[in-house]
């Protein structure tokens, strides 16, 4: 095709292409994105850069444009981009899991690398169901989360998402049904762990497995609770034999001021999910971790394999890019950075608290919450970001941040600004 105009561009965007949680065809006018280097977004009509808040959704940790991860992906494209994973292995894909597994809490294993996030999910639910069913208990299949979470887009992971006023409400009663306890509340309290234990003690002879988000629950609301809910959980499936499983997606790779949240309780799930930060934004990858107790039992029943195998499974380019992008977090001192986002996010999200309609600001690692009272006027919310000089993508009653681990000061300060702005406005 001939070089397209912005307004060109736009129109076929409009006819052609269905944009995530979006009408068909779209009703608003998205941004035309020209290029992308550090923290910056560079507009294709002429207008400026915006400094990314949003890391891509999370992922683009080290920025954009990164010389050593284009040089990762540069190195491997010159060898091969993919290649089948069947009856094949190659250096990249063993690397990212040996790296995984150092990286990740003792006890995880083994390593199946998945095309995304959500499919990191359904394969971790898939394990957990051909699990007992090896162990000869195949009643044990449903799952037992807590309201407010958000596990993705496909079918079981919708199943665990929150089934009353989350985004995946309109598929009630023809999902599975799943167990549900209540939201966590954000300090410890007994009552709700007494509340946990009750219900994978009254649950146990069908329970499959419990998942949750440790830490922080992501697109589901945003929300922060206490670690401590995490070992209640940990000790009641080990009382009662239930599986346990942490959807790290949005919170591993130091998001949350940890490598990944359940080192904040110091305890390893059975099963444990990581995506988007695992290829630094580059690439779709993600990774389903499990425990040698796990895999021994699948490995043991009528049917000794996990049968899951995606075509682009472990591709090498994605998992050479995985390899640079870990190393180079580890390489530096990541903690200072999340930390250094985490204090100017909380000097300059304090001013939120004073404005009319915001219900409650919270700040963790490098991720800034303010939460309204109303749900969030996304067109007029999103202006405000963009007048001062950022890019946020406000959902719900939430105008949130979760900006790259590279963003300078005063990028944080510019991004708080924008994050107060948008409250105002929406």
């Amino acid at each position: 095709m001939p070089e397209l105009t912005v307004p060109e561009l736009l129109e076929l965007d409009r006819r052609h292409v269905w944009h995530p949680y979006g009408p068909m065809p779209g009703r608003q006018e998205p941004l035309v994105v020209e290029s992308a280097s550090g923290v910056r977004l560079r507009l294709a009509d002429g207008s400026g850069e915006l400094v990314d808040g949003m890391a891509s959704w999370w992922s683009a940790i080290h920025g954009y444009n990164h010389p050593v991860l284009n040089e990762a992906a540069r190195g491997q494209l010159e060898r091969m981009s993919h290649v089948m994973f069947g009856g094949l292995t190659h250096g990249p894909a063993v690397r990212l899991a040996k790296l995984l597994v150092d990286m990740s809490p003792e006890g995880l294993e083994h390593v199946f690398l998945a095309d995304s996030g959500s499919v990191s999910v359904e394969v971790a639910v898939k394990m957990c169901l051909q699990y007992w069913r090896s162990l000869g208990r195949p009643r044990k299949q449903r799952l037992l989360t807590w309201r407010g979470g958000y596990h993705g887009d496909t079918w079981q992971p919708m199943s665990v998402c929150d089934p009353e006023g989350g985004m995946h409400e309109l598929w009630s009663g023809v999902l599975p049904r799943q167990v549900f306890v209540g939201p966590p509340p954000v300090a410890y309290e007994e009552s709700y762990a007494e509340q946990l234990r009750a219900a994978v003690e009254r649950h146990a002879d069908e329970l499959a497995a419990v998942i949750v988000e440790p830490v922080v629950q992501g697109a589901g609301g945003m929300r922060f609770h206490s670690p401590a809910y995490l070992r209640v959980l940990r000790e009641a499936c080990d009382a009662h034999d239930v599986l346990l499983v942490f959807d790290e997606i949005a919170t591993g790779f130091g998001r949350t001021g940890a490598l990944f949240a359940a080192e904040h309780a110091a305890v390893t799930p059975d099963v444990m999910c990581v995506g988007k930060a695992l290829t630094g934004g580059y690439l779709t990858m993600a990774a389903t971790l499990c425990t040698s107790r796990v895999a021994d039992g699948i490995s043991r029943g009528e049917v000794p394999v996990l049968a899951h195998g995606p075509t682009f499974m472990g591709n090498p380019l994605a998992a050479a890019v995985a390899c640079a992008s870990i190393e180079l977090l580890l390489g530096q001192d990541w903690l200072t950075e999340v930390k250094r986002i985490e204090a100017g996010l909380r000097d300059g999200l304090a001013a939120a608290s004073d404005l009319p309609g915001v219900e409650d600001v919270r700040v963790l690692g490098a991720i800034g919450v303010v939460q309204l009272d109303h749900a969030v006027d996304m067109k007029a919310a999103t202006e405000a970001a963009v007048r001062e000089g950022v890019w946020l993508r406000p959902f719900r009653d939430l105008i949130y941040t979760m900006p790259p681990y590279v963003t300078g000061d005063a990028d944080v300060a510019r991004i708080a600004r924008a994050v107060c702005a948008a409250a105002r406005e929406g």
